[in-house]
């Protein structure tokens, strides 16, 4: 024992006076270790994220991608698809599929690496890649035809759905989306974590930290003007600040520019009623450069402005968003 302790104590000072002789080892040597004890942190904090918010649904497998979805009442056929960053509790904390549940069939999914959903490196997740996975995945559920609502990033997977599959989508329901390109400041500054290897240690060590810091001031932002509704406490914080969906995030962020760039070539080949729908206030997105003008571009949509509302209007104006659905679905009945 006695023999052991002395070496262990040599072999102690053998470190201490390397380190002494080279900091810069030293120094590498003490990030290395914080780096590491960080990412084990955020994984342990992930892993109790999704101990605490089960999934609420079911999963469907579609070419290897396990897609988690939730599907309430009967009816027309209803999807939603949420936007960067969120998830199925979204929708369900706004109210909106309560509502729509009780004259449609609703189904929503978590899309590709958001909430319980996987999203597999193979594959660059662009708006047309998540339209043919989802067109598969209502061909398991057995759905032909569909009302589409797309919340933001998710408006972007609603049109290119529409346009590579128009005979799925009866009618366009589009929220607060970005459709054409503009310069970003955080489309740039989300490519960093966005780009593989360095990505993921950002992703595994600053970004979770960063995340929780920001999130007053993220959902100010996003609400306002308007003041984050009580109802939006049943967004699992814990679940959006998951290593993986805040990499799922920035990736989506970067692609935002070239996918609207992409798509914007695309809108005059919408034929089917088209309800578009903006916040007045949208402090994200200039709804005169991007809402306006796609009702412009698409000669069978209608636009609604929304006095006072900001970029969330799932949230905040959720019964204009459910009569925007209900507008939709009455121009598509012959």
């Amino acid at each position: 024992m006695a023999f052991s302790q002395t070496r262990s104590s040599a072999f102690l000072s053998d470190c201490l006076a390397a380190f002494r002789r080279y900091p810069a080892i030293a120094a590498f040597a003490g990030a290395a270790t914080l780096v590491a004890a960080t990412a084990i942190a955020n994984r342990h904090l992930a892993d109790k994220a999704q101990r605490d918010n089960p999934p609420r649904g079911r999963f469907i497998d579609v070419d290897g991608v396990r897609l988690h979805y939730v599907e309430r009442g009967n009816g027309r056929p209803l999807v939603l698809f949420h936007g960067n960053g969120s998830m199925i509790q979204d929708f369900e904390s706004s109210g909106l599929i309560d509502l729509a549940a009780e004259n449609y069939r609703v189904i929503v999914f978590d899309r590709p690496g958001f909430g319980h959903s996987l999203r597999p490196r193979n594959v660059v997740w662009t708006p047309e890649a998540q339209a043919d996975l989802f067109r598969k995945a209502f061909d398991g559920l057995g759905v032909q035809r569909a009302i589409v609502l797309g919340h933001s990033w998710g408006a972007s997977v609603a049109v290119a759905l529409a346009i590579r599959h128009p005979s799925f989508v009866e009618a366009l329901v589009l929220a607060s989306g970005y459709y054409f390109p503009t310069a970003r400041a955080d489309a740039v500054a989300s490519s960093l974590s966005a780009t593989p290897a360095l990505g993921d240690i950002i992703s595994y060590t600053v970004s979770p930290i960063l995340g929780r810091l920001m999130w007053p001031a993220m959902l100010r932002k996003v609400f306002g003007p308007q003041p984050v509704p009580g109802k939006f406490a049943g967004f699992p914080k814990e679940m959006a600040v998951r290593p993986s969906q805040l990499r799922a995030s920035a990736a989506e962020s970067t692609l935002m520019v070239p996918a609207a760039f992409a798509s914007s070539k695309t809108y005059g080949e919408l034929d089917m009623p088209t309800i578009i729908l903006a916040g007045e206030n949208d402090r994200l997105i200039d709804i005169d450069e991007q809402s306006a003008r796609l009702h412009d571009e698409v000669k069978q949509s209608k636009l609604h402005r929304i006095a006072g509302a900001g970029h969330m209007i799932q949230q905040s104006a959720t019964r204009d968003l459910m009569a925007a659905i209900d507008e939709a679905a009455a121009e598509t009945l012959h």
